[in-house]
């Protein structure tokens, strides 16, 4: 199984309670950040057996970017689009060379949620974070926390979200599920926990 480590990935994910985790990985000289990504909420599975779904983006340009579901054996794509994003030329062993792409990939999969990322890969998982929460990708400050109508639960993006940008506050919050982070776009609206904790018990 070339991506075997990605079952043992997604199970981690399970147990941790993330439905986002990153890793790097280097092709042809260019690096690339890969968001693997759960089939939670409003990321809906394609194909019907595929484990995760992998987000490629260059980290020169995180707009530069490619989605494909995956699962032990492979990525779930055409080997069109995989060759025209990595810039893989088209020989006649076309063949090998996918599947020593996919090798390379599988090498760099972890087996475990990282514990520590860098900054471009905590900036890439939050803008996906934000939109599939259908929220703007700028609003990464938080100003307040609110008890959810009708004690609806806060969606698995927000707790992902705010644990990425903000682990102290979720932990005060952790284990109610129905209270959500609020988040703005200006910087100026951002709050520390204590004046969040404060203005909340009011």
């Amino acid at each position: 199984m070339l991506l075997s480590n990605l079952k043992e990935l997604k199970s981690d994910m399970v147990n941790k309670d993330w439905t986002i985790c990153s890793f790097i990985f280097r092709y042809k000289g260019v690096e690339y950040i890969v968001l693997v990504k759960r089939f939670v909420g409003t990321e809906k599975r394609g194909n019907q057996y595929a484990l995760v779904k992998l987000h490629f983006m260059k980290s020169n340009d995180l707009s530069d970017d490619m989605q494909a579901e995956a699962n032990s054996r492979g990525l779930i794509i055409e080997a069109q689009m995989l060759r025209e994003y990595f810039g893989i030329e088209y020989t006649n062993n076309l063949g090998d060379i996918l599947q020593q792409f996919t090798e390379r990939l599988g090498n760099v999969i972890p087996k475990n949620v990282p514990e520590c990322i860098s900054d471009i890969e905590r900036t890439a998982m939050v803008c996906s974070l934000s939109r599939s929460d259908s929220e703007d990708p700028n609003k990464i400050y938080c100003n307040k926390v609110k008890r959810n109508p009708g004690g609806g639960r806060r969606s698995e993006f927000n707790a992902d979200k705010t644990k990425l940008l903000r682990a102290s506050l979720f932990e005060y919050f952790r284990n109610e599920p129905n209270i959500s982070f609020c988040y703005y776009a200006d910087s100026a609206m951002e709050n520390d926990d204590a004046t969040i904790l404060r203005n909340f018990s009011k």
